[in-house]
């Protein structure tokens, strides 16, 4: 029997994304991470771990921000 190959959905969803809704996403990372910043200080944070991902999440939407408006 031949393979079956199985193509895999893109990996960044914000492709199809207009730049405003990118930027209005940041915007909305940004908060949740003042939040998480704020639940750390008050060490009512379960997982820190969620910072660097909030902030990874905005820094691959600035960089998919940046490559549209160069395009």
């Amino acid at each position: 029997m031949a393979e079956k190959t199985v193509k895999k959905p893109a990996k960044n969803a914000e492709v199809v994304k207009t730049v405003d809704e990118l930027k209005a996403e940041v915007a909305t990372k940004r908060a949740d991470l003042l939040e998480a910043k704020r639940s750390l200080a008050a060490g009512e944070l379960a997982n820190p771990r969620v910072l660097g991902t909030y902030r990874k999440d905005i820094a691959r939407l600035l960089t998919e921000i940046n490559l549209k408006e160069q395009q």
